[in-house]
C-alpha cells in the first residue's frame, strides 16, 4: 500500500487552523451547541476543509490533515483560553 505525500505549507500554518477556529467560535455564538459537543464540530469543520479544499482528490491525505486542523484549532484555543485566565488571576491578585 502507498501511502499519500502529504506537504505541509503556508495553508495549512497560517489559514486553515483560524479558519477551524473562526467557524467552531461563530456556531458556538449563534447555534449554542452544549460544551463537550464544541471539540467535535471543530474536528468536523477541520475534516470538511480537508477533504473538500486543500485535499481535494486524496481522500486519505485529507482525512489526515483534517485531523490536525481539528485538534490545532482546538489546542490553540484551549492553550489561549488558559493564558488569558491566568493571566487575569495574576493581575486580580496584585
Amino acid at each position: 500500500m502507498d501511502f499519500p505525500t502529504i506537504h505541509t505549507n503556508f495553508w495549512d500554518a497560517v489559514i486553515a487552523v483560524p479558519v477551524v477556529l473562526i467557524l467552531t467560535q461563530l456556531i458556538k455564538l449563534f447555534f449554542k451547541p452544549p460544551k463537550p459537543f464544541v471539540p467535535f464540530i471543530a474536528l468536523i469543520i477541520g475534516l470538511l476543509i480537508s477533504v473538500f479544499i486543500s485535499h481535494r482528490g486524496h481522500v486519505v491525505a485529507g482525512i489526515f490533515m483534517g485531523w490536525f486542523y481539528g485538534y490545532a484549532a482546538i489546542g490553540s484555543y484551549a492553550s489561549l483560553k488558559t493564558s488569558i485566565v491566568s493571566y487575569l488571576k495574576k493581575v486580580r491578585r496584585e
